[in-house]
């Protein structure tokens, strides 16, 4: 049975242009015409922002590569920056964050007047303002607090968005001087997406415990029935199979994006395209995946991927390791993403066809005898 493209433009939701092109994407971090939206997690954290006084001012958003991070990031962003009381700035975690920040909040057209209403005279890389016998501001952080002043008196608030945080001097800094920020009661927001570890090791500097308590949203899979309903739509295919479709990406937003992409490429069924499927998966995702594990997380996944019934003390007893021994890595597995053991006493992965990669890419094989650096990993 072929997929079929459907020609009603209202039912499919695309005009003509739009029918020629493919809705789906496998970009990362671009948002797709077919964007299946977290609306849960918007409201929270913009209902969080906007209250006149919210609970916190730091969000994390974190999951496994393709869960999703960046476009929700973009969505938050795009839907603040629509309200005039907002000023939303993207940094690069690559570059000197205090400086971009500053310079972008010079940028500003109305806290440009306001400070030139005030007489402030700022002197910062990237950016000065001279008044006629006003000495200049250069201190960075100096700066960035008269212009967030400025912005309170204006009724402002000011998002900041950081995409794929890591451990960096440049980011530490930058969060150490964000904190002073917030004790001073200034209208700042941060928002910053980052794989577990990365947000992990970024939390557990001395310095930065304020970040402990800023609240850690996990992207969840995406809802079968939500991404079936899309399938159903955008290729007119019968509900069984639109389900049946849904299901192979166990939920994974990047997933949903490539099924649907190489079924519009190939104008085909979804079974014809599977092992391009799964070359995709291993290729754009998998693959980094995998680098980035240490070498007893991928003996633990391949313990798992060699118990067809999940079952903890099946797993263990292949790995040969006490419970003790195996709870920390099932903690850490599910942490980044890779497991799922909402089930007492059983595991799952949750990434479509990535027990098939750990089958085929794992070469040393059981049972697991040497625990010699379980210490390196205890979490």
């Amino acid at each position: 049975m072929n997929l079929k493209r459907v020609k009603n433009s209202k039912t499919n939701g695309m005009n003509n242009k739009d029918k020629k092109n493919n809705p789906f994407s496998i970009a990362f971090g671009k948002e797709p015409y077919q964007y299946i939206g977290r609306l849960r997690y918007e409201d929270t954290v913009i209902h969080d922002f906007s209250g006149d006084h919210p609970a916190g001012q730091v969000y994390m958003l974190t999951g496994v590569r393709g869960a999703g991070k960046t476009v929700l990031l973009t969505e938050i962003s795009k839907k603040l920056k629509r309200d005039k009381n907002w000023i939303v700035i993207d940094l690069n975690p690559e570059r000197d964050l205090l400086q971009s920040f500053a310079t972008q909040l010079c940028d500003n057209v109305d806290i440009y007047a306001e400070l030139k209403k005030a007489r402030i005279n700022i002197s910062i890389p990237g950016f000065s303002m001279d008044l006629e016998g006003e000495k200049p501001i250069s201190d960075i952080e100096i700066v960035i607090r008269k212009l967030l002043e400025k912005a309170n008196e204006k009724g402002k608030k000011v998002l900041v968005a950081i995409d794929e945080v890591t451990n960096t001097e440049y980011m530490r800094i930058f969060c150490a001087a964000f904190q002073i920020l917030i004790r001073n009661e200034l209208p700042v927001f941060l928002v910053m997406t980052g794989l577990y570890e990365n947000i992990n090791s970024l939390q557990n500097e001395k310095s930065l415990t304020f970040l402990h308590r800023a609240p850690k949203l996990k992207m969840t899979p995406l809802g079968i029935s939500t991404m079936a309903d899309r399938y159903e739509s955008v290729f007119d295919i019968d509900r069984n199979t639109a389900v049946e479709m849904a299901r192979l990406t166990k939920g994974y937003a990047y997933a949903f994006q490539v099924l649907g992409y190489l079924c519009w490429e190939k104008n085909t069924d979804y079974r014809s395209v599977m092992p391009e499927y799964g070359s995709y998966l291993d290729e754009y995702v998998y693959d980094k995946i995998w680098s980035e594990l240490s070498r007893k997380d991928k003996q633990v996944l391949f313990g798992i991927a060699n118990c067809e019934s999940g079952r903890i003390l099946e797993i263990r007893e292949l790995l040969k390791l006490k419970n003790g021994e195996f709870n920390p890595y099932r903690k850490r597995l599910i942490q980044k993403g890779l497991i799922n053991g909402d089930e007492h006493g059983y595991v799952r992965f949750t990434l479509p066809l990535f027990e098939r990669y750990v089958l085929e890419n794992y070469e040393e094989g059981l049972p697991v005898t040497d625990d010699t650096d379980h210490g390196d990993h205890a979490v």
